[in-house]
């Protein structure tokens, strides 16, 4: 009898152990769903923010895109401005002693067929 118990008992716990690694391959299966949702989850979102974070890169390019011109335009028109008055100190001197500016622009000339011709 006693063989016949421990018989009984070994198939009672192989019984159990069956029952146990088929919870435990259930409980495994379930905690792979969850992790494959979670990573489902987590490339969603990393989805959305890095197209929040191109969108951001995008504005803050196009803004500064922007000021450069702006910048650019006041320089250019600094320029026009400063030419202008360059000009008119040129014509201004030119005017008052014509000679004189007359003796300086042959001087350049010179100086320039000179080089030029080097």
């Amino acid at each position: 009898m006693s063989t016949a118990r421990n018989k009984t008992s070994k198939a009672a716990a192989a019984a159990s152990a069956g029952t146990t690694d088929a919870d435990a391959r259930a409980e495994f299966e379930a905690q792979i769903a969850a992790l494959r949702e979670e990573l489902a989850t987590v490339k969603s979102l990393l989805a959305g923010s890095g197209e929040r974070s191109a969108s951001a890169a995008k504005k803050a390019a196009a803004s500064a895109a922007r000021h450069l011109r702006e910048e650019g335009e006041a320089a250019i028109e600094e320029l026009r401005a400063n030419t202008k008055d360059i000009e008119a100190q040129l014509v201004a001197n030119v005017r008052r002693k014509p000679v004189t500016s007359l003796a300086i622009a042959a001087g350049v000339g010179f100086l320039i067929a000179l080089i030029a011709r080097r």
